[in-house]
């Protein structure tokens, strides 16, 4: 069963500021856009924002509501990079993880949340690490991607049941289906405030009045489409994927290709002198869902007999659905390995390390 995530940052661009000491810490921050002749503000903090600063308000404006205001350019650009630095530290709980910008990370954590001893484990040591580290964040798991991003952003809930979606969506405003700001609008003038008032419209006149999008949105919030991530897999990470002429599902079929890569894989790493600590296995299938297995080692190595037996077990969980296309085998941790460290590695599934997250934000 999929299992996604939705972190979000409310205070991205202004916390990556605070982290690179762009910003004096007795001042409150604000970023500032241009929009023809006007100076607006783009990005309001925490300290800020109870002091009353808004995005949209004129620089102006906020100034005389703040005196000690501190302003700073707004860099969207620089925005969604740090964002995808992010990313690529969030894989350290699940291989499929992927940017949304501007102020969030989707992480599929299915086959991943035991590693934490539960999904509301995992998601309370996520936040924390983030919070420590002065990010800003709050988070949500659910079934579908829709679901989670709008409970993390409206809702109360760390962890949404699964088949809960439609109640956890349903009491929210409708800014919770990912909107256009002018849909909202022309929604809050016929009354509708909420999600379930929407979905009590009939199907047909909602899409002649305000288009397939919102029915495609109220759908995927309910979880009743699918709605598809593009995993992040950095350029430098070693790994090996395989396509299939036609798709595969049998046990042998999905042994025999995870034999094969790791044999790959491996004479990767030792070209490298590295060895592997974490290895995540990631089956694409026609219906462009991802089904991903994650094991660890207690120390570096790169036997692929070894690495390739530690899938065996969670290969009798896996759902091929209508047939499975492609196969990738990702080293997402290692570490240096000579000839010599190779023949004393012992192999424990289950370890996982996790850096602290230093990227310029």
């Amino acid at each position: 069963m999929r299992r996604v995530v939705s972190l979000y940052l409310p205070t991205w661009a202004t916390d990556r500021i605070r982290r690179r000491n762009g910003a004096p810490p007795d001042k409150p921050l604000v970023t500032v856009r241009t929009e023809g002749s006007r100076r607006l503000v783009a990005a309001v903090e925490a300290a800020a924002y109870v002091l009353g600063l808004r995005p949209g308000q004129t620089i102006t404006h906020a100034q005389t509501l703040v005196p000690n205001l501190h302003v700073t350019d707004a860099t969207p650009d620089e925005d969604e990079a740090s964002l995808a630095e992010l990313a690529r530290w969030c894989i350290g709980y699940s291989p499929i993880v992927a940017p949304d910008p501007p102020d969030g990370v989707w992480i599929d954590i299915a086959g991943a949340a035991h590693l934490f001893g539960g999904e509301e484990k995992l998601v309370a040591h996520l936040l924390k690490r983030l919070v420590s580290q002065g990010i800003q964040a709050n988070a949500c798991v659910a079934d579908a991607p829709g679901t989670a991003w709008a409970v993390a952003r409206y809702g109360n809930q760390a962890v949404v049941a699964p088949g809960r979606s439609v109640e956890a969506v349903a009491s929210l405003p409708v800014p919770a289906l990912r909107l256009p700001s002018a849909t909202v609008e022309a929604l809050h003038r016929l009354g509708i405030e909420r999600v379930g008032q929407l979905a009590a419209m009939p199907r047909a006149p909602m899409v002649r009045r305000f288009g397939k999008d919102v029915a495609l949105r109220l759908d995927q919030a309910f979880g009743h489409v699918f709605e598809p991530l593009n995993p992040l897999v950095p350029k430098e990470t070693p790994m090996r994927r395989v396509t299939f002429a036609e798709p595969i599902g049998r046990l042998e079929d999905l042994q025999s290709v995870v034999k094969r890569l790791a044999s790959r894989l491996c004479g990767d790493l030792e070209r490298a002198s590295i060895g592997v600590r974490r290895l995540d296995l990631v089956f694409e299938r026609v219906d462009r869902r991802s089904v991903a297995l994650r094991v660890g080692t207690a120390k570096a190595t790169r036997e692929p007999g070894h690495l390739a037996k530690l899938f065996d077990e969670r290969l009798q969980t896996v759902d091929p659905g209508f047939g499975i296309e492609a196969a990738m085998l990702i080293a997402s941790k290692v570490e240096p390995l000579s000839e010599r460290q190779v023949a004393a590695k012992s192999l424990v599934e289950g370890d996982v390390i996790f850096p602290r997250f230093d990227g310029h934000l």
